[in-house]
């Protein structure tokens, strides 16, 4: 940093605020990373204040028929688009965490990276990919699950966690919950202990949370 230089003409002592030091690693801030507050939308030359997680909401896009006829896909790429929003539902996550000690987020490839590093980072905890087969360079721990139509397999590096670890698993959407389910195995399998599992989108119906349980489930947006 640049120092600014004292004037010759000063008899006082340049008062320097308090030094802080670093948030001890695995505690999150006991405040907020930024205040969460309405959101003014002004359409065709009206005003209207929305909560926040409805501005967030009002961002993802329902696209029919996608990845195939008869599956209504819930699209976040202009949630991530729009800084506010994106802002906003990183926020509204990291907020349900406040106080908590939070060890690392673990995320699910792909679209659970890019809110698990933000998340990381906000909740001062170290960041954990979950990866498809052959992706992680080092020995790793692998899980199978099964899929609507076939079986997936999960792969984490098997020296990730600490026993003991408190994490939190993240990812874009829970559905019916298979995916998270073997992150969350993975994560047991080295000793740690899943927090909770954090969440953008929940499709209520297909009773992902109730296979998750007994952990809990954080999510921002839910639909039926």
């Amino acid at each position: 940093m640049a120092s600014r230089k004292r004037s010759s003409h000063s008899s006082k002592k340049p008062v320097m605020p308090a030094r802080r030091g670093p948030t001890p690693r695995g505690v999150a801030s006991t405040k907020p990373p930024h205040a969460i507050g309405p959101v003014r939308r002004t359409t065709l030359g009206s005003t209207v204040t929305l909560d926040p997680i409805k501005y967030a909401t009002s961002l993802v896009r329902d696209i029919p028929d996608f990845p195939q006829p008869g599956i209504l896909f819930r699209d976040i790429t202009p949630l991530l688009a729009d800084p506010r929003g994106f802002h906003i539902t990183l926020d509204a996550i990291a907020e349900r965490f406040v106080g908590e000690h939070v060890d690392a987020i673990v995320a699910i490839e792909s679209r659970g990276f890019i809110f698990g590093g933000a998340l990381a980072a906000r909740l001062n905890a170290s960041f954990v990919p979950v990866r498809k087969p052959g992706k992680l360079p080092a020995r790793t721990d692998r899980v199978e699950y099964a899929l609507e139509y076939g079986k997936g397999q999960l792969e984490m590096h098997r020296d990730a966690l600490p026993a003991g670890a408190q994490v939190v698993v993240v990812d874009d959407l829970l559905a019916t919950g298979g995916t998270a389910a073997a992150a969350g195995e993975l994560v047991q399998r080295q000793g740690a202990t899943i927090l909770a599992y954090a969440f953008v989108i929940e499709l209520d119906a297909l009773g992902g949370r109730e296979r998750l349980s007994p952990s809990p489930v954080v999510s921002l947006i839910r639909y039926g």
